[in-house]
């Protein structure tokens, strides 16, 4: 903060900080229109691309020197890799660095590894890894194939309305399934010159659940399972199986070369299709890997370079936000930069079919997703955000762009689910079956509606003058009733309550909920309880699995904007508003921007997490432009 703002009025002080923050903002739009920050993630991503090199045989020196440069980098001094910063030391990354870093030439008896290693047998050992880690180790004959839960390709047989078929899993799960099924037959090994003995300490298999549990009775199958692949399948029908995987695979692959535009369905189906006889210079392969390249972000640390992988790549969402965050500042609905980032979104608008279709096969596309490849899985959350920014934009087509918006909005309302809520990327995927498998012990991996998306569409639909249609109606009853006791929402997007009371009391003031009634007022004061003493909001990952921490923690510019937008909502002249802004311009950086350190996006709750760069950027400036428009 610059000294001239100290003893400035409040309303001076803000609009000085939002000034620079749009100037700032606008410095970081590409040519083409678009905003994109990095989006980061854990090592885990990296420890996975450098084992694919290896195991596809593409690895090169600088590739393995660069990765294990980076991943080295980010181990903290207890020999511990984490899923986010801050946070406690995870088994499965740590062991999927060691194994990673080995295959680089790490020699075992390194300091790094030593301390990694130690840890690891402190924590149960290898054997308690998680599944996925355990399929990368089979891979590379460290750990047995039997020990691994079994998916049998011929799960990709079942027909829409049976359990366990492919599109009750969320679309990110169901394009990692898939490729994982030939990988499960086929059990490949592509042996290395070193074991994981030293981090086995001999921790028994999980007990199994009892039988009359669909737990137990999966546990069991799955034994069957096993059984039936390491003794020989019905041969003809696993080939045809295993040959519709591939088809289901190729035809869902990506203009950019990948399958979701996300890392685990883009590495396993590149695993599943080399072991389906495609050669690394096969067209779908090459795009993969060239795809692949795409998503590294390369860097110079002080002893030397670095590369490290995005787990995915945000620049619609990014874009959709930045819009909405330069009109909510005061920009004109027809600046040049708006209008740009405005042509650009509307050419990245979805006509195409997709899997969302099994569930909706009436419905006409009409959707954003949130990359810059893919066609197949729009989502509802990025379409109501672009929506509520484009209605605003003065643009010299009108008629264009509102049919374009009157086909996003007819979209994202045919996506309601059943219940009344919408979920990101399908309708109606709430069927809780797979999460009883032995495979499912890490992240979501179904789709079902959350707050966060829902006030998002239900704001939308309020701002498209569709308060009394009913569909908006049972999306505010699904939001009352998905109010936590304390007076707070939760948070599927973004961590946690903070991010979900941040969407849904914006939606209901939206919708005509008074800010007096009292569904709003615990809201309020739930916000008001969790402010930290420097005036800011933080909220710490941790709170996904520890009810301790839910609306606690470290400020952050992008947690402490979200819970300005629900006040400036709800009650934009009380103390904790003026408090929020303090903290705001008081951490501003002189080049505008704001330092977040911490991770405050979620990708699957409890398992993994994101740091998004241009959130510390574009929920301020929405906070402080809604600020300075606000009746006070």
């Amino acid at each position: 903060m610059t000294a001239s703002r100290v003893d400035a009025p409040v309303d001076v002080r803000v609009r000085e900080c939002l000034d620079a923050a749009v100037a700032y903002l606008r410095s970081l739009q590409h040519e083409d229109g678009w905003w994109k920050g990095d989006l980061a993630t854990n090592v885990t991503m990296d420890a996975e691309d450098l084992m694919l090199r290896h195991f596809l045989g593409v690895a090169t020196e600088r590739t393995d020197a660069e990765t294990a440069r980076w991943i080295r980098s980010q181990q903290r001094a207890d020999g511990t890799w984490a899923t986010f910063p801050g946070g406690p030391g995870d088994l499965s990354t740590t062991v999927e660095s060691w194994v990673a870093l080995r295959m680089a030439g790490d020699d075992p008896g390194a300091e790094h590894l030593v301390r990694a290693a130690a840890f690891i047998r402190s924590n149960g050992g290898v054997e308690k890894a998680r599944v996925f880690t355990h399929i990368w180790l089979a891979l590379f004959g460290l750990w047995a194939w039997d020990e691994c839960p079994d998916l049998p390709p011929e799960l990709i047989f079942l027909p829409s309305w049976a359990p366990l078929n492919v599109y009750n899993w969320a679309c990110w799960a169901r394009q990692t399934i898939v490729p994982l099924t030939i990988v499960s037959a086929q059990r490949p090994v592509h042996p290395v010159e070193f074991t994981v003995e030293g981090l086995r300490v001999g921790t028994p298999p999980v007990a199994r659940r009892r039988v009359w549990t669909m737990e137990g009775a999966f546990q069991r199958l799955d034994v069957v399972l096993n059984a039936y692949t390491r003794r020989g399948p019905l041969k003809s029908v696993r080939r045809l199986a295993m040959r519709r995987a591939t088809e289901w695979i190729v035809a869902r692959q990506e203009a950019d070369g990948g399958w979701g535009g996300i890392q685990p369905p883009w590495v396993y189906s590149l695993i599943a299709l080399r072991l389906m006889g495609y050669p690394i210079d096969h067209p779908v392969m090459a795009a993969g890997l060239r795809g692949l390249d795409g998503f590294t972000v390369h860097a110079e640390l002080p002893d030397g370079p670095v590369r490290w992988l995005e787990a995915c790549q945000s620049p619609v969402w990014d874009t959709g936000l930045a819009v909405g965050a330069l009109l909510d500042a005061g920009v004109p609905g027809d600046d040049e930069m708006v209008l740009k980032a405005t042509d650009w979104l509307l050419a990245e608008q979805i006509d195409a079919p997709g899997d969302w279709q099994v569930r909706r096969p009436g419905l006409v596309s009409g959707g954003w997703a949130f990359e810059f490849a893919n066609d197949g899985y729009p989502d509802t959350d990025d379409t109501a955000e672009i929506v509520l920014a484009l209605r605003r934009v003065v643009h010299p087509e009108p008629a264009r762009l509102r049919a374009a918006l009157d086909d996003a909005v007819a979209w994202t309302t045919g996506m309601q689910s059943a219940d009344g809520g919408w979920g990101a990327f399908d309708a109606d995927n709430t069927d809780t079956t797979p999460l009883k498998l032995p495979f499912c012990d890490f992240g979501a991996v179904i789709d079902p509606p959350s707050a966060d998306v829902t006030a998002h569409v239900v704001e939308m639909l309020a701002a498209e003058g569709k308060t009394g249609t009913d569909e908006c109606r049972r999306g505010v009853r699904w939001l009352l009733a998905a109010q936590e006791d304390d007076g707070s929402w939760f948070g599927r997007w973004g961590t946690n309550h903070v991010y979900g009371t941040g969407a849904v009391v914006p939606a209901l003031i939206a919708v005509g909920v008074r800010a007096d009634d009292p569904v709003v007022r615990r809201a309020v004061r739930w916000l008001e309880d969790h402010q930290n003493a420097d005036g800011g909001w933080g909220e710490d990952l941790r709170s996904y699995a520890d009810p301790s921490w839910i609306g606690r923690g470290e400020s952050t510019p992008s947690q402490t904007a979200w819970a300005l937008l629900a006040l400036l909502a709800a009650e934009p002249g009380g103390d904790a508003v003026q408090r929020g802004l303090s903290y705001l311009v008081g951490t501003q950086r002189a080049d505008g921007g704001w330092d977040e350190d911490k991770y405050t996006g979620t990708g699957f709750p409890g398992d993994f997490y994101i740091g998004y760069h241009l959130y510390r950027l574009v929920f301020p400036i929405w906070a402080l432009g809604r600020y300075l428009r606000s009746p006070r």
